[in-house]
């Protein structure tokens, strides 16, 4: 399989083979089914190297990353559109390993453990999902060898533990995040949108007005921000087919605890929910002023 503009790759051999530039390597991490979202990454990489430097994608579907009863069989594998995607917005390769190639040993008995953070939110709701997250990005940093690394805002709680492991582990890279990027009616894209019916679209909706409703009381501190977001997902409740709330957050992002009502400076509003049988996360970055 090849794309003009693009060259694929499936081992790290053949990764290591190519010449490093000296304006530097981006990587891009995915796990495919690639959209607009993760064009703007990749996009992103592009113009952080210039035309000089190398943008690397890399494609491949984490095992660890999914618990019992998750959707590991059933998630969307779209290589050959992925190339076309990755090559309309600039990338020079696309690294897609095995499961061989990245556990040659087999399943891992060494991971990363994603510590406290990694057990709130996201983590509460996907036992040791985090683990394998941070367990396949540390593995794929190692293999891709980037200068910089660049991940989706979208999955905030992700990439505030990416940042703490780097920096944490003393990873030789910077991890750059990119704004998240939504359809013109505001639902942030996803691979899992895939999976939602007509009308199951039509009530995620309330996700990103629950968020956006949030975001305009924020004049009024946590209290109102979280009451105001609560009151849209209320409503949400009742659609057909309804939306079920699994958390909404607002969380201080240096280690995603819940913000005080004094909370002053960066917080995100995070929530997830399930339409139908899919699960969706969203999340807006917010500044605080002083408490009034």
């Amino acid at each position: 399989m090849s794309t003009p503009g693009v060259d694929l790759l499936y081992t790290a051999a053949e990764l290591r083979s190519r010449p490093r530039p000296p304006a530097g390597r981006a990587v891009v991490m995915t796990m495919g089914a690639l959209h607009a979202g993760h064009a703007a990454l990749v996009r992103a990489a592009r113009e952080h190297v210039g035309a000089d430097g190398q943008v690397v994608v890399t494609v491949f579907v984490n095992p660890l990353q999914f618990g019992e009863g998750e959707d590991l069989d059933r998630y969307p594998r779209t290589l050959g559109a992925d190339l076309e995607v990755c090559a309309d917005a600039g990338a020079d390769a696309v690294f897609a390993p095995s499961v061989a190639e990245v556990y040659p040993g087999g399943d891992p008995q060494v991971r990363i453990t994603a510590g406290p953070m990694g057990e709130r939110l996201e983590g509460a709701s996907r036992p040791g999902h985090f683990d394998g997250m941070l367990t396949v990005v540390a593995k794929l940093l190692h293999l891709t060898a980037p200068d910089t690394a660049f991940f989706g805002e979208k999955d905030a709680q992700q990439l505030a533990l990416i940042r703490r492991m780097a920096a944490d582990l003393n990873f030789p890279v910077e991890v750059v995040g990119v704004p998240t990027v939504r359809e013109a009616d505001g639902l942030a894209l996803s691979s899992r949108n895939a999976y939602l019916s007509e009308a199951e679209r039509a009530s995620a909706l309330a996700l990103s007005r629950a968020l956006f409703a949030g975001r305009d009381a924020r004049a009024g501190g946590p209290k109102e921000i979280r009451a105001a977001a609560r009151a849209v997902l209320d409503d949400a409740a009742r659609l057909d087919p309804p939306v079920m709330l699994d958390y909404l957050a607002l969380v201080d992002p240096a280690d995603f605890t819940d913000a005080a009502e004094d909370h002053t400076g960066p917080a995100v509003l995070a929530v997830a929910a399930r339409v139908g049988t899919t699960r969706l996360i969203d999340n807006v970055p917010l500044d605080l002023g002083a408490p009034r």
